[in-house]
């Protein structure tokens, strides 16, 4: 890091299942500090290794008038993770777009607030993913698709160039969607699938080709 850039924040991770363990390896691979800890509503919840739990996910507006300044949503639901990234930042908290350093994004690309794009990713030219979105392990947003709030590209998947996706979409694993396509908000697009027309929202869609 260079005098000139800002020092990377501690964050607060809200979440600590399966995706909040993947967040916290993106966050040692990328250099960030250690995480302030983690919030979560399971009692039973083991927390996430080597970090504090500091209790359910209601503290987190106590922790910001503590001094907590940056947060990510480490929950795989997509309207939750939409819901409380927006309550965050109603709450004052900063959300990074977080990125794995073997992803590869375009210089015209573009992550939106509490995104992220996990192990060797890749966003095209002029990509856009939406806010709290989530671009998994080995997904592929090519050139000039966009997303809106709170999508899940799943590990494996592709998106054609000029694909666009409403908000809440979730991109099964390998499923495919062919160039130009348009995914209406709340879809589905199941394990494998391969969607050779656009899907309007709200639909769940599966098969070769999708139905």
């Amino acid at each position: 890091m260079s005098p000139s850039e800002a020092p990377l924040p501690r964050l607060l991770i809200l979440g600590a299942g399966g995706h909040g363990r993947a967040i916290l390896e993106v966050l040692r691979d990328a250099g960030f500090p250690p995480p302030l800890g983690v919030l979560d509503d399971n009692p039973a919840s083991p927390g996430l290794p080597g970090l504090p739990l500091l209790g359910p996910i209601a503290r987190a507006a106590a922790l910001r008038a503590e001094g907590a300044v940056a947060a990510h949503v480490a929950l795989g639901h997509n309207a939750l993770r939409q819901r409380l990234g927006e309550e965050l930042l109603a709450l004052g908290y900063a959300l990074p777009a977080l990125r794995h350093p073997s992803a590869v994004l375009a210089s015209t690309a573009s992550l939106g607030a509490g995104s992220i794009a996990m192990p060797r990713s890749v966003a095209g030219a002029s990509a856009r993913l939406g806010p709290h979105s989530i671009l998994n392990t080995g997904a592929i947003l090519e050139h000039d698709s966009t997303t809106g709030p709170a999508c899940h590209i799943a590990p494996g998947a592709v998106l054609g160039g000029g694909v666009s996706l409403g908000a809440r979409v979730l991109v099964g694993i390998l499923a495919g969607i062919r160039p130009g396509c348009r995914v209406g908000d709340d879809a589905t697009i199941g394990l494998g699938a391969a969607v050779i027309g656009d899907v309007p929202g709200g639909a769940s869609v599966t098969g070769v080709p999708a139905k």
